[in-house]
């Protein structure tokens, strides 16, 4: 019997034919049939304010919350704005640290970055890393998948066509169902999933 591994997958673009995004979909066809991947959309939570926090978590952040508890594996693709996270992500993560029960900690966690530059998103992916040991995710430091020049790697309808990304982003996701498959927070042993 083969245990279906979830993956919640994130992105920090809102722009809808964003190179990180269409990474994720590609992500989702690449995975074996006994691994989901649901993308959340991270737009509709609200900017972080202690005063929110103390009238009531908003149903919409604790709904993200429980699906990123509910999650095996966490698997980030996000661009790089000015050096940096950009801010519908670095939100959401913000109020995932919130409270006593963080959803995130312990769980297996991988980052891509798509850019339509020569860097590829690698100083996002140096901020992240810190933000998410942070949240106390066990982040993959390897492979590193920097999918640099995006417009040329993408065709227009956002299908990942080349075919060295397509293998860079086939074994971030191998090391990472190999290490979620390790994970004692698995509900079942790792040795029924093949």
């Amino acid at each position: 019997m083969t245990k279906t591994i979830k993956i919640i997958g994130l992105t920090g673009s809102l722009r809808e034919k964003s190179y990180n995004m269409a990474a994720l979909r590609a992500s989702a066809e690449l995975l074996p049939e006994w691994v989901t991947l649901e993308i959340l959309d991270l737009s509709s939570i609200p900017f972080f304010n202690e005063d929110i926090e103390s009238e009531g978590v908003p149903q919409v952040v604790a709904d993200f919350k429980r699906r990123l508890a509910e999650a095996d594996a966490i698997l980030i693709s996000t661009p790089e704005y000015n050096y940096s996270i950009p801010p519908v992500l670095k939100n959401a993560l913000d109020w995932a640290s919130r409270g006593t029960e963080l959803p995130l900690s312990g769980k297996p966690l991988a980052i891509m970055s798509a850019s339509p530059d020569m860097l590829g998103g690698a100083r996002v992916q140096y901020h992240l890393r810190q933000v998410c040991l942070r949240l106390r995710s066990q982040t993959l430091k390897s492979p590193k998948v920097l999918i640099t020049n995006a417009k040329n790697k993408f065709d227009q309808d956002g299908k990942l066509i080349d075919n060295l990304a397509r293998k860079s982003i086939s074994k971030l996701l191998q090391a990472l169902l190999d290490k979620t498959k390790t994970n004692p927070q698995l509900d079942q042993p790792a040795s029924v999933v093949k």
